[in-house]
């Protein structure tokens, strides 16, 4: 490939690019996200996730919600989502001044 040199030539590259860009067609041996990337990714997601169902689970005992009810919208016992939230809960809890 030649070195552009001058203004019009960067030009002439950047539109010989851009084509290429534009008119871009995958192929069958292209991949997409790199397996491990996939997995940092959906990591980060599901620690997201975790952290707002925690809160929802939060907001919905501070509303009177029975441990049964939760797990339910959870699709498991009221047992199991008691035994997985409520000492997360506590420790998540605001500390009120004394």
């Amino acid at each position: 490939m030649k070195v552009p040199r001058s203004i019009d030539d960067l030009i002439a590259r950047g539109d010989e690019l851009a084509d290429q860009f534009e008119t871009y067609e995958p192929s069958p041996g292209d991949h997409g996200e790199p397996p491990l990337l996939a997995v940092r990714r959906l990591a980060y997601q599901r620690a997201l996730l975790e952290r707002n169902l925690l809160t929802a689970v939060r907001d919905a005992r501070s509303a009177g919600a029975a441990w049964s009810k939760i797990g339910q919208e959870l699709g498991t016992s009221g047992e199991a989502a008691r035994q997985r939230y409520a000492d997360r809960i506590r420790e998540a809890a605001p500390s009120r001044p004394s």
